[in-house]
């Protein structure tokens, strides 16, 4: 989970010509939910703490939102913060599955470091997803907070601080902590790594 204590510069939320599609979907998601809950971009703006011009720069997907900025804003709608990827379900499709192509991808940052949500859309207790970090790249946004976190190594090489402990964690490695405790997951190899990541909440935004 991450610390969002500190909101990012007007100017790490300008969305880059490599992400128009996870611009414009959040733009899409965030104006349905505001309006659901019958805000103003005003007001919206204000309770997060943040300025209306971002705010509408945003839901016209030509921003692209830190996970910080995200975090304010869900935490004012009462939402969880995959909800401003998340594809509409099939009415046919059955309520415990997820498909592949329907995955809501968060890339964390400049350095391709992202998130890909496996759990199906019903799930507010567990949260379960794959993590691709490229060379180089690590996690600068985590979220703390009660519950505990998991996972397994799939690809690559990387390394794990949980509190004062580090360690090296290769394919078929395991991990769990609890998830209060600061952490951060880094890739200092040459090739890309990919981890399936586990999270159960006691907070279901997120």
């Amino acid at each position: 989970m991450t610390d969002l204590t500190n909101l990012k510069k007007p100017a790490e939320d300008v969305a880059s010509a490599q992400q128009p599609s996870q611009a414009v979907l959040i733009g899409q998601r965030l104006k349905v939910l505001r309006k659901e809950r019958g805000l103003t971009i005003a007001r919206l703006a204000a309770e997060a703490g943040m300025s209306a011009g971002l705010v509408s720069q945003i839901e016209r997907g030509t921003a692209n939102p830190s996970i910080n900025t995200l975090e304010k804003l869900r935490e004012v709608l009462g939402a969880n913060i995959w909800e401003f990827r998340e594809v509409p379900k099939e009415p046919s499709e059955a309520s415990f599955v997820r498909r592949a192509p329907n995955r809501p991808k968060v890339v964390v940052g400049a350095n391709g470091f992202s998130k890909e949500l496996l759990s199906p859309q019903n799930n507010e207790s567990m949260r379960f997803m794959i993590l691709t970090i490229p060379s180089g790249a690590q996690n600068n946004e985590t979220l703390t907070g009660p519950g505990d976190k998991g996972g397994y190594v799939l690809e690559g090489e990387v390394l794990l601080s949980v509190g004062s402990e580090t360690a090296v964690l290769s394919p078929g490695d395991s991990f769990q902590f609890s998830s209060t405790e600061t952490h951060r997951v880094e890739n200092h190899s040459g090739e890309t790594a990919r981890v399936l990541w586990i999270i159960s909440i006691l907070d279901a935004h997120f």
